[in-house]
């Protein structure tokens, strides 16, 4: 999958790593995907409803080796 951005959050919790996605997604185009890299389990929850809350696709979410790994496409 191609992605032209990536977000590192590993080592941050909530609401660091919301912040910084709603930060990065304020820059994209629409259509654009951003790779979301994290460690708070709290993410599983929150970018789920970050990406219905604002309308954008949430086009993948993976759980690898206590690292969460999440795709998102703007809307």
């Amino acid at each position: 999958m191609e992605y032209k951005y990536k977000l590192d959050t590993l080592g941050l919790y909530c609401p660091e790593p919301i912040m910084m996605l709603h930060s990065k997604v304020a820059e994209m185009e629409a259509g654009e995907l951003v790779q979301v890299v994290a460690s708070d389990p709290a993410t599983k929850r929150d970018i789920p409803k970050f990406c219905r809350f604002l309308g954008h696709e949430l086009v993948s979410q993976e759980e690898n080796d206590q690292k969460f790994f999440y795709v998102i496409k703007k809307s």
